[in-house]
């Protein structure tokens, strides 16, 4: 008999008991622990395909009628009803683990604690504007599950992983793996920084000799994984390396081991999305598409029409001047740094939200050169306005429409407005995504 139990009724917990329902098992049941009012879409999809469910608790009697337990992302390791599972020895694995064991396509997988988004939109771009056929899923929005025995043969999986979606896999193996950086991140989750440093190493743990591991050469703890690799290993960053792509003044350049003549992809300024960061993100993907056989020309042309992706350094509007720019996904210290380090004109900070042992202390040289006034809300508020207010003028808000608004009020021609919060989202809103949303509706409704 084939059932399967899965624990969480969010977007990725109702891709994996349709992917389930689609390759034919007998059993299947979606548990969540939270109650069914903020699940009324789930509901009536497992309703329409005879899938069962409960909402608003966990039946750990019911552990011993499964087989497979699927963990959705962010279900901790130590929520009961995974240590009950454990207990039972029952086989644990995480979405992306699921939908892998039906997959026959390529997979370029990205993960790091920044910029992921950013890069696997941008790879499914250049590969698609290259005539190639690329789908974009996992953490970036559609789950894995979605489409993996959907597509046709020749489509290249380009997936962001998160350190959730990487703690359970067993199997998982992409044809080329990228790990853009790692900092201290999800540590409420994880524990301990090695434990989240060694979630982000599974994305190369099953690779083998042919498959391709892209490194950040300026990043100590990315490098790391270098001895670990079980295939080839190329790498990105700002200084020429033997093999993959790198600065070389104002060129990005790209040199590989069968032939160490240096070949110049483009002029760096060229490059459509601003900021260090996305000339970081730029030439790992630039090494991940040559391994597709994308050309220069096609990936020079790429860079310079990529637009970006919502809520990461997005131009929302200008008024009397100011640019307003929604960066809600910048969820921690490091991101934050890149989007307030992006910009040359006076910046209006908007930041605060739940902390996760944030520290402050990264900032201070960016904000000391960079910024004009912070604008503070959330939980988070009263610690960065402590560290700070020695150096910036301060100003502490109830809530985002507030925050907007004084921005507005001590702006001058020629600055910028930038939410980039530095604190996840949860103390006042669903996620990052409603957060800038939120944050775009209220700049556009200025008059």
């Amino acid at each position: 008999m084939n059932s399967i139990l899965i624990i969480g009724a969010g977007k990725s917990g109702i891709a994996s008991a349709l992917l389930a329902k689609r390759q034919g098992f007998d059993r299947i049941f979606v548990t969540e622990k939270s109650s069914e009012e903020n699940y009324s879409d789930a509901k009536r999809i497992f309703e329409a395909n005879s899938i069962e469910f409960e909402f608003g608790k966990h039946s750990f009697n019911l552990l011993s009628d499964f087989e497979l337990v699927v963990v959705s992302p962010g279900v901790p390791p130590d929520a009961e009803i995974i240590v009950e599972a454990e207990r039972l020895n029952k086989r644990i694995v995480s979405e992306v683990e699921f939908a892998y064991s039906f997959c026959k396509n390529s997979i370029i997988g990205i993960t790091g604690t920044n910029g992921k988004t950013t890069t696997t939109a941008l790879i499914e771009f250049i590969l698609n504007t290259a005539g190639k056929k690329a789908i974009a899923v996992g953490n970036i929005g559609a789950p894995f599950s979605d489409y993996v025995d959907k597509v046709e043969p020749e489509t290249i999986f380009v997936l962001e992983l998160s350190s959730y979606q990487l703690d359970r896999i067993e199997k998982f193996k992409p044809d080329v793996a990228i790990i853009l950086n790692i900092t201290p991140d999800h540590l409420k989750y994880h524990k301990t920084f090695s434990n989240y440093r060694n979630a982000k190493f599974r994305i190369f743990a099953n690779q083998k000799e042919n498959d391709l591991l892209i490194l950040n050469f300026d990043d100590k703890e990315t490098l790391i994984a270098k001895s670990q690799a079980g295939g080839k290993v190329a790498y990105f960053g700002l200084k020429p390396v033997e093999f993959g792509a790198y600065l070389n003044g104002d060129e990005i350049c790209l040199r590989f081991p069968e032939n160490s003549n240096e070949e110049v992809v483009m002029k760096a300024g060229d490059i459509k999305i601003p900021g260090v960061h996305n000339l970081y993100n730029s030439l790992a993907s630039i090494v991940a598409v040559r391994s597709f056989e994308v050309q220069n020309e096609q990936i020079r042309y790429a860079l310079m029409n990529f637009q970006g992706v919502e809520h990461r350094l997005e131009f929302v509007r200008e008024i009397d001047g100011v640019t307003y720019i929604n960066d809600s996904k910048a969820t921690n210290v490091d991101s934050a740094y890149y989007a307030l380090s992006s910009y040359t004109r006076p910046i209006i900070w908007i930041a605060g939200g739940r902390s996760d042992n944030n520290d402050y202390d990264f900032l201070d040289d960016v904000v000391e050169k960079n910024v004009k006034a912070i604008v503070l809300i959330g939980e988070a508020k009263g610690e960065i306005f402590n560290h700070f207010c020695t150096m910036k003028r301060c100003y502490l808000e109830d809530s985002l429409e507030e925050a907007v608004h004084r921005a507005r009020e001590i702006a001058d021609e020629g600055d910028i407005v930038l939410l980039s919060p530095a604190c996840k989202s949860f103390d006042m809103f669903r996620n990052f995504e409603h957060r800038g949303q939120v944050f775009k509706e209220i700049v556009n409704s200025l008059k």
